[in-house]
Parts: C-alpha cells; structure tokens; sequence
C-alpha cells in the first residue's frame, strides 16, 4: 500500500511539474516588466524631484534598522545620488528590457538597499516592489518587446513556462488576500475603526465627497474593502468576471490614491493586475507595442520554454513558503498585535490603525543621579520622531542610541527610561512602555518584549 502511494505521489508531482513547465505566451511577462519599469522610472525620478533623497538620508543623526540588517547604513551624500541614479538606470533598463537581467538585479539591489536604511519609512507597498523586482531577476521577461531581443535575436521568443507568469499571480494573491484576512477584526468590521475616522477627513473630495459624510460610509467601506482584497484576485483569475474585477481594482485603487498619501502604489496595483488577463489580450497589447515601435523586431522565434533549473525551483519554493508562513509570526506574541506590533510587518496589514504617540526620554547618569530630559528633535526627522514614539521596538533602538551617545558626552553609565503615550484608534492614550525599565540593558530579538504595558480593551 504504501508502495502504492508513493507511486501516485510521484506520478502527481511529475504532473504539476509539466504544468508548470508547460510553454505558455511570454506576452504577459512583457507586459508587466514594461509596466513595473515605467512606474518604478517615475517614481524614483519623482523621488528625487521632490528632495526626499537628501530630505531622507543626508545630514541625518540617526536611522532606524530592521532587526538583523544593522549593517545597511546611510552612504554619503554623493553615493546615495549615486544609488537612486542607479536605481532609475535599472528601472528603465526593465522597462526597455536592456542589459534585462542586469537592469532587474541593479534595481532590486539599489531599491532594497535603500528601503532598509531606515525603518521609519517602511511601508507595504515598497515590500512588494522588492519582491517583485526580485522575481524579475529569474524570468525572461525580455523575450517580446525589448531592446534585447532586437539587438540579440537568440533572445526573443514567444513562450516562456507557464511557472514564469504564475510567480507574479501567486505574489499578487499573498498581498491582496493577506490584506483581507488581517481586516477581519472587531476594529475594521464592527466599529469601522480607523475608517470612521479617516472618511469624514474627505468630505471635500468632488463629487463624491457628501458621501463621505453618512454615518453608515465608514461601515461600508470596512466591509467592501475586507471582501474586495480577499476575493479579488478570484474574480480577476476568472474570466467571465475579469473585466468588472479590473473595473473595481480601478475604482478602489482610484479613491484610496485619493483619499491617502500613499504615492504611486495605487498605479502599480493597476498595471500589476493586468497579469491576470488572457494571453490573448497581452498578445494584442504587446503586438501592438512591437508594430508601433520605431525598431524592427522579429516576426517569429523558436521555442524558448526551457526547464527550469532544479536550484531555482527550490528557492521559489522557499520564497513562496516564507511570505505565506512568516505573517502568521504575531500568533506567537501575547497581546494585541496593533498595539505590541510584534508580528505587524511584513504580513501585508495595509492601513489598519490610526495610531500616534508621543515619547519622553529621561536620561540619568548613575553615578551622579543627575537626570534629564532628552530633545528628540535634536537627533530626528520629524517623520522618524512621529512613527518611533508608537512603534516599540524603534523606541528600544533610539534608547541605545540615546546611551551611546551620552556616554561619549560623559555621562556615567547612562540609565535610559521613557514615558511614551499612545492612542490606537482614536481611544483615550495610555502608557505604551513600562517607565521604570531601563532601557539601555534591554536586547532587541524575537522574544516577546515583556517591558511593553499589555492594552485592555474587551473592544479589541
């Protein structure tokens, strides 16, 4: 019997392997590497258009790490210009498909290095640019519609395996549906929190502002916004509903660009979609593309759906088992994760809380029990000041800092304490740390912090 098993087993995973391998049209790999490349263009180019290079990086005290990529510092100032040069050298690199391997590995390197300079600027959505610029890297998305495939003609191609398209539907179904799992909380769905305070705040939008004023909006907001990130990616993947899914990724991504500051994520969430439609509507597209353009491409090329290598397939694997395991790390924390945050990153919780704080450092030297006030602003941004007085484990890294830096001042043995006052959702603030912890002798790492105040709210 278990002879038997094991046969079927074999024969099963042998199946999806062919599927997977299977030569599919390379249309919709074109499509979104000239998608994703001319919105990441823009947006570094808008990025250093605005000043937020030397606004981010330059002349600034401190940064906050990720735990574990302690060593990614700020570079001088003229080799952070240097990196976001090279940054929209790739980006327009992927979108062209010149030097495509190339282009996608320099700006995967440029972009990720510079999202973990300082984790005051994490955001969701700059997560999955990396993962996807990253994806890049190991597709030939350069086959049709490239630069490369006119200069080098061993290089075009029609096909490419089915597995090449499907990594960019199955990272698009990790965000969209992790997104409308986390949203299925008392907060979101029965107090319409923090929608109910955020809708009023955009009354004044044309047209559809005086909508923004019913009571009964923030409700049913929360309620189709769950529904619409858990289920979208279905109705995309189907096609007697992919039109009137793409309508609604439109009118969703429309309005929250509208109602948030939340930059271009709202543009790469719609072109990035376009990867469910058929092969047939990106044959169109990028056909059109290729007659249009001012260089000749080839009109027919040779079957180019290799195996992948086994060392690839395993690493995908890896990939994909940690993005779908690792949001699910907060169940081994105690207390809420939107208070603690212990387990909030990474795990595609998009927009959930309104949470703002404000944090007092007190610094006492122990051998002269003489004790002060520290100036935040001396050494932060206001933005850094405004995201570390709410989230812990930033509070803990200023505290180091705070001790390393009155030491080389003279203070003895410096003691670090904090008062840090938090409101989650618009409630009464209460105090997020214990003041009486000291700490400069507290270590950052995976346990749970046992110096944060648990939040006791039967609401929550």
């Amino acid at each position: 019997m278990n002879r038997v098993r094991s046969v079927l087993a074999g024969h099963s995973w042998r199946h999806w392997a062919a599927w997977l391998e299977e030569p599919v049209s390379v249309a919709p790999l074109a499509a979104f590497r000239l998608v994703f490349g001319a919105v990441m263009l823009f947006s570094t180019l808008r990025f250093w258009a605005l000043g937020w290079i030397e606004d981010h990086y330059i002349g600034v005290p401190f940064t906050f790490k990720y735990y574990g990529f302690e060593w990614v510092q700020v570079l001088p100032p003229g080799w952070m210009y240097a990196l976001h040069a090279a940054m929209a050298l790739g980006a327009l690199g992927v979108m062209l498909g010149l030097l495509y391997r190339f282009s996608a590995l320099l700006f995967f390197l440029s972009f990720t290095y510079t999202e973990l300079i300082d984790l005051a600027y994490y955001l969701n959505h700059y997560y999955f640019v990396s993962l996807a610029s990253f994806l890049l890297i190991w597709v030939p998305a350069n086959r049709r519609c490239s630069i490369d495939a006119w200069l080098w003609p061993g290089v075009y191609g029609k096909e490419a395996p089915r597995w090449t398209v499907l990594v960019f539907k199955l990272q698009l179904a990790i965000v969209y549906i992790y997104a409308g799992l986390a949203k299925i909380n008392t907060d979101w769905l029965i107090h319409a929190l923090p929608l109910r305070i955020w809708v009023p705040a955009n009354d004044k939008l044309p047209l559809i502002g005086p909508l923004f004023s019913w009571k009964a909006t923030p409700y049913l907001f929360s309620w189709i916004g769950m529904l619409y990130d858990t289920l979208i990616v279905f109705f995309l993947a189907w096609p007697r509903t992919r039109l009137l899914a793409y309508l609604t990724v439109i009118v969703f991504h429309t309005l929250t660009g509208l109602m948030f500051q939340i930059g271009v994520f709202p543009i790469v969430m719609i072109g990035a979609t376009w990867i469910y439609f058929s092969p047939a509507f990106h044959e169109r597209l990028i056909g059109g593309i290729e007659r249009a353009a001012p260089i000749p491409f080839l009109a027919a090329g040779p079957l180019r759906a290799k195996p992948a290598p086994r060392a690839l397939g395993m690493m995908l694997v890896l990939f994909f088992a940690f993005q779908l395991v690792f949001p699910w790390r907060y169940l081994a924390y105690p207390g809420n994760v939107f208070w603690t945050e212990e387990g909030y990153r990474f795990s595609w919780r998009v927009m959930l809380m309104e949470k703002a704080g404000t944090a007092t450092f007190y610094v006492t030297d122990r051998k002269t029990g003489r004790k002060g006030v520290v100036d935040n602003s001396e050494f932060l941004k206001p933005h850094q000041e405004k995201q570390m007085a709410m989230q812990p484990d930033m509070i803990l890294q200023f505290a180091h800092f705070l001790a390393r830096h009155y030491e080389k001042q003279g203070v003895h043995d410096p003691l670090v304490q904090v008062e840090a006052y938090v409101t989650l959702n618009a409630r009464p603030s209460r105090l997020l740390i214990d003041p009486e912890v000291d700490l400069a002798q507290v270590e950052d790492g995976w346990k749970p912090k046992k110096w944060i105040l648990p939040y006791e709210d039967e609401s929550l």
